[in-house]
């Protein structure tokens, strides 16, 4: 998936595909850069509302105007903002289902997020849920429901208990793909008309996405 994409357009919203590489931030060359360009409309205003990783990709909203950005922020602070992804990790998790809860902190010079173990400043609970979708003899397909939305946290938490995600590079290992971390699912309310907009979308059809039926 190397092209942006917008896939529906509200009042106040901008639901498009983030394509890997490109960042959340509104830069040149930013998310928000893309949409405006797409939209033709280079002044007008687009907000970044939440963040993927710059090598992960899917879907992703976009606020048209700061009010709206701030009304998508107090529902993901209330987690009334589901978000949904689909990983193949190394390995199996022991169980089906359940809860990673971890203390993350972020080495802002190493740009990575370690797992600490206590409290202490910069530190912040990270909480995902998972279910395993499917599995071959190595890897396992998984859904990943964030509770919390931490730098790199899907990443690290997998990686710790030594089920790295497919393709990463700074946490596991380079398996000669892009990183299998997909978007898969957003559900919001509009900002002021309050309909619930509820989109999934499945990963491209390229390794190792097609070794399973998602």
């Amino acid at each position: 998936m190397n092209s942006m994409r917008i896939i529906k357009e509200t009042e106040n919203t901008i639901i498009c595909v983030k394509p890997a590489g490109v960042l959340s931030t509104d830069e040149p060359g930013g998310m928000p850069s893309l949409v405006r360009d797409a939209l033709g409309e280079a002044c007008s205003e687009i907000c970044t509302v939440h963040r993927l990783d710059r090598v992960v990709s899917g879907l992703m909203v976009l606020a048209k105007n700061s009010t709206a950005a701030s009304i998508l922020g107090q529902q993901i602070m209330a987690r009334s903002f589901e978000k949904e992804y689909l990983a193949v990790i190394h390995g199996c998790p022991q169980e089906s289902e359940g809860r990673f809860t971890d203390l993350l902190f972020r080495d802002r010079y190493a740009r990575r997020t370690l797992i600490a173990d206590s409290p202490a400043k910069g530190v912040r609970e990270a909480v995902l849920d998972y279910s395993l979708l499917e599995k071959t003899d190595d890897l396992s397909l998984v859904k990943i429901c964030l509770g919390t939305g931490r730098t790199h946290q899907i990443r690290v938490q997998f990686s710790s208990r030594g089920m790295p995600v497919v393709g990463d590079r700074k946490y596991g290992t380079d398996d000669g793909c892009d990183i299998a971390l997909w978007s898969y699912r957003l559900a919001f309310d509009e900002p002021f008309t309050g309909e619930r907009i509820d989109i999934s979308l499945p990963p491209p059809g390229q390794y190792p996405w097609n070794l399973f039926g998602c």
